[in-house]
């Protein structure tokens, strides 16, 4: 099946079919080795005490 018979075929789906599409992507997308390194790099470092409060988090957004 190619790429756009999928996204054909997704497209005809009900609401609820496509929320379960989506949901078993995103399962796929965590379960890569790339994604468990990535948050287990996050989860160390915030565990060390290194993270972002609210108010840095505000700062960057309002700098763009």
């Amino acid at each position: 099946m190619s790429v756009l018979e999928v996204k054909q075929a997704i497209s005809k789906m009900s609401k609820q079919e496509r929320r379960e599409v989506q949901l078993y992507l995103i399962k796929l997308r965590h379960s890569t080795p790339a994604w468990k390194r990535a948050t287990a790099k996050t989860i160390r470092e915030m565990q060390a005490g290194k993270f972002t409060t609210i108010e840095q988090l505000e700062a960057r957004i309002a700098r763009g």
